[in-house]
């Protein structure tokens, strides 16, 4: 199948509706573009599959963790049922630490490092003055990542544990992926 990023971003828009959360796919998105240049890899598979990983989350949140049903699994069956490569689905399922199945490749951990930190990140520009991700700099996350009062809902461990998977330092990849999604600022209202 030839990955396509309208067909995709079609997928999304017909599953999902909360704007914010296609504004994470979207943040997620630049992000594994961002590290596919950095690692010389495919650029519109990775980033497809960054757009695509949450797409079934709002209607199948998956509250109870179920490695076979709910979010992620219930998209990537859809996925596989469109042709999807098995890579792609892997590395989806693989973002969610409850369905068991193991981060492989490096596309598959460059999406588990990425997914949480982009939150944190939206976190830390709301608080900025102007609300805007060109005020947020590696710093001001690091600052409020010691603060866990802030953006609890933010799993730091995940964040971590994707960075050293993916065989980044943590504050250069908080650098590679701030520097996504300031490149798509407009896109995310930020």
């Amino acid at each position: 199948m030839r990955l396509d990023r309208e067909e995709a971003l079609a997928l999304v828009r017909e599953h999902t509706k909360n704007e914010n959360l296609i504004k994470h796919m979207l943040a997620v998105e630049a992000a594994m573009r961002a590290y596919a240049r950095k690692f010389g890899e495919d650029e519109e598979k990775w980033g497809i599959t960054g757009l695509l990983h949450d797409f079934d989350y709002e209607k199948f949140p998956n509250k109870e963790h179920s490695p076979t049903e709910g979010h992620p699994s219930w998209g990537v069956r859809l996925l596989r049922e469109k042709g999807y490569p098995e890579d792609v689905c892997e590395a989806i399922l693989g973002h969610a630490d409850y369905t068991g199945v193991p981060r492989r490749t490096r596309m598959a951990k460059a999406l588990y490092a990425c997914d949480e930190l982009t939150g944190l990140i939206v976190a830390v520009a709301l608080v900025r003055p102007n609300k805007k991700l060109a005020e947020v700099t590696v710093e001001s996350v690091l600052k409020k990542w010691n603060d866990k009062s802030f953006a609890r809902g933010v799993n730091r461990q995940d964040i971590e544990r994707g960075a050293q998977e993916l065989g980044v330092p943590l504050e250069e990849h908080i650098r590679t992926v701030l520097e996504a999604m300031q490149g798509i600022a407009d896109q995310l209202g930020l």
